[in-house]
């Protein structure tokens, strides 16, 4: 495995052969990554914000702040670490988001679980004992209360597809197309379609143009007891599990070890400055990570920090333009955006239930917790997920202790 060299030997020699050549291939991956990594699950973000209470207006804020949030977060951290650092929303977490439902007390709530989230992910960058305490959760478990919070999302494409066939079907059939041929494109081009086919309906050619701009939409937030164990560890728990320790593993994986309290420190403060202006979570990020920090980042290890600041960078254009994006994507017809974002997910539940129900030690537990996650219970206010892990903690100390 290729270990980069320190900064300062990289910095000693700007005229290396093959710099000039290479800047090519650096903004080639960096523009990539922010294309898949932001058409890939915007519909995912968008539909999480409005289930837990956001309005359109509301929606179109968070995913303009989430989106600025993680391009000046990746820009940031790529240039003063001068390692291929991506950040990212949580599609996890905003899937979660969307099977919550509306906090108790409304959309400020959703928020406040929002600002506090950041401040635990911001936490683990201070305190390495809080990311002990997110380690002991079992992995399986993590992966199973994900999966199970995937499940009704992923089944949006299947209901669209019997309900709208002559609209949806053809956004299943791109998406099935190029996971064959072109896998990294297959979700990006769905997404494209569906929101072509959204701009061609008549709700989309009746917004007024002040509908495309950004604009962002400030929200005090309300601290309450259901914000924190609805929205706020669970948020921390799957962004923790589904994203930061894979993303650190990514890393790790092309050789680079990322600092694990700057990259706390400013994805927790880069959450906790979006949330009130809508934004639910940014993280490492874990898939999209791979484009800038592996072989397509460019051929010195040394210097594909820089793809990583192009994508940044990428992130911040593409912001200007979601509010476009979420003003189609809110007016689109009904089923069409949920099912192309329920196939973005297909993957990820893919994954999740394999992590979930590989090792043989945790089974049981974690199909406690992902059908308690499944069944959409909410005891007090708190939502299926929370009690799904509880759940599942609960069969894996007991039979764990039976095994003694």
């Amino acid at each position: 495995m290729t270990q980069p060299p320190p900064s300062a030997a990289v910095e000693a020699s700007p005229a290396a052969p093959g710099t000039r050549g290479d800047a090519a291939t650096h903004v080639a991956a960096g523009v990539v990554t922010a294309l898949v990594g932001f058409t890939s699950a915007f519909a995912v973000v968008l539909n999480g914000l409005r289930a837990v209470g956001a309005s359109p207006a509301q929606a179109a804020s968070g995913l303009l702040a989430v989106t600025l949030a993680m391009g000046a977060a990746t820009v940031l951290l790529a240039w003063r670490t001068r390692l291929p650092i991506t950040v990212a929303w949580s599609t996890p977490g905003a899937a979660l988001l969307a099977t919550t439902g509306a906090a108790a007390g409304g959309w400020a709530q959703a928020v406040a679980g929002f600002v506090l989230c950041g401040v635990l992910l911001a936490a683990v960058g201070l305190w390495r004992r809080l990311e002990g305490w997110v380690r002991l959760i079992p992995v399986p478990l993590a992966n199973a209360m994900l999966a199970g919070v995937l499940v009704e999302l992923c089944l949006g494409p299947v209901r669209a597809v019997v309900d709208r066939p002559l609209l949806v079907g053809p956004v299943v059939l791109v998406w099935l197309v190029l996971l064959r041929v072109a896998p990294r494109w297959a979700t990006p081009a769905a997404m494209a379609l569906a929101v072509a086919i959204a701009v061609a309906s008549p709700e989309v050619r009746a917004l007024a143009p002040a509908d495309l701009l950004p604009s962002l939409t400030w929200t005090t937030p309300e601290p309450s007891w259901s914000a924190v164990v609805s929205v706020a560890v669970p948020l921390f728990v799957v962004t923790m599990a589904s994203q930061n320790i894979p993303g650190l593993a990514v890393l790790s994986g092309f050789g680079y070890a990322a600092p694990l309290r700057p990259v706390m420190l400013v994805t927790g403060l880069g959450t906790v400055l979006a949330a009130p202006l809508g934004g639910h979570a940014i993280n490492l990020a874990a898939i999209s990570a791979a484009l800038a920090a592996g072989p397509e980042g460019g051929p010195d290890p040394s210097r594909r920090w820089r793809a990583a600041v192009v994508a940044g960078g990428g992130y911040l254009v593409l912001g200007a333009g979601s509010a476009a994006v979420a003003a189609v994507a809110l007016a689109a017809p009904a089923g069409l955006v949920v099912a192309a974002a329920g196939l973005a997910l297909v993957g990820t539940m893919a994954s999740a239930l394999g992590g979930a129900f590989g090792p043989a030690g945790h089974r049981e537990a974690a199909a406690v917790t992902f059908l308690v996650t499944v069944s959409g219970v909410s005891v007090g206010g708190v939502s299926a997920a929370f009690w799904g892990l509880v759940a599942g903690l609960v069969v894996h100390a007991v039979l764990r202790a039976g095994r003694r």
